[in-house]
């Protein structure tokens, strides 16, 4: 049976310690902060990141793993083993996936298997437990890959926003409009299901949000995951940035509307996601979750 690594990036959520109790290895994701480039987890946490971020005349964004980091990495994994799944995040946020597809059919065919499932943060740390799940039953790197891949869709991401001032920072709508909602109190909820994040709702408080968001998962375990969540395939998430105690809130409403459906984590947003929309944001993540340790 061939040895196999699963290796994630930090917008998984996942950190360097956990990774480690883990066994896989987790990619630091970087940040250029006023010129010079951080390493998520590695020479910055998130607490000092989210100082930065506030700070208006700092200047932070988000970066990618260099194409000679991943071929030196991979590199030194496949002296020890015989197989690498790699997951990053989607390919619709970020041009790490396709780059990486890229050096592996070109230096590592048949070696690195790049996985793009469409995942983001909470959902996307979902898809590497499966992952270590299946390497432990004995499933090849393409299987591994295969899998993932064909249940890419069966996952829908919603984040409740604090404030527009870090969408308008990032080009991502007008000063006029970051204005308008600003005067009128509006903010708005977000939608992804792995490609990128569109407008769900406006909304005038995180409670109303929270209503809405309730409802909209109804709907989609009524509606388009109604298959897999009657045959106890679906599993739900609660992320935030900066937000924890909301955070808590959130998920003690969400556990007592829908007693039967499986729970995994209260977790940070990666800071790739953190960046564009800045702290006090609220999120529920749905995914598929087939394979789970016992």
């Amino acid at each position: 049976m061939s040895k196999t690594i699963i290796v994630t990036d930090s917008n998984s959520g996942i950190t360097q310690d956990e990774g480690k109790q883990l066994g896989i290895n987790v990619i630091p994701m970087p940040f250029v902060i006023n010129g010079e480039e951080y390493l998520e987890d590695i020479s910055i946490t998130q607490e000092k990141f989210y100082e930065f971020l506030r700070d208006k005349k700092a200047s932070v964004s988000t970066s990618q793993p260099s194409m000679f980091y991943l071929e030196d990495l991979w590199n030194d994994l496949l002296e020890t083993y015989d197989e690498v799944v790699y997951i990053p995040m989607t390919s619709g946020l970020s041009g790490t996936c396709a780059n990486a597809k890229t050096l592996a059919e070109e230096k590592f065919k048949d070696k690195v298997f790049v996985v793009d499932n469409k995942r983001i943060s909470v959902t996307q740390k979902t898809s590497v437990y499966e992952a270590i799940s299946l390497v432990k039953m004995g499933k090849s790197a393409s299987e591994i890959k295969q899998y993932l891949e064909e249940t890419a869709r069966i996952n829908s991401v919603y984040i409740y926003l604090d404030t527009l001032y870090y969408l308008k920072r990032g080009g991502r709508i007008t000063a006029a409009a970051a204005a308008l909602g600003t005067i009128f109190k509006i903010k708005p909820v977000l939608f992804s299901d792995g490609d990128n994040f569109d407008k769900f709702a406006m909304c005038r408080s995180m409670t109303q949000a929270k209503i809405k968001m309730i409802n909209r998962l109804r709907e989609e375990l009524n509606g388009k995951f109604k298959e897999q969540y009657e045959q106890g395939l679906m599993s739900v998430s609660v992320a935030h940035t900066q937000n924890l105690e909301e955070a808590k809130k959130f998920a003690e409403e969400i556990k007592e509307n829908f007693p039967n459906l499986k729970f995994n984590f209260i977790d940070s947003l990666s800071l790739s996601v953190a960046c564009h929309i800045g702290p006090g944001s609220l999120a529920f993540a749905l995914s598929y979750y087939k394979y789970r340790d016992k």
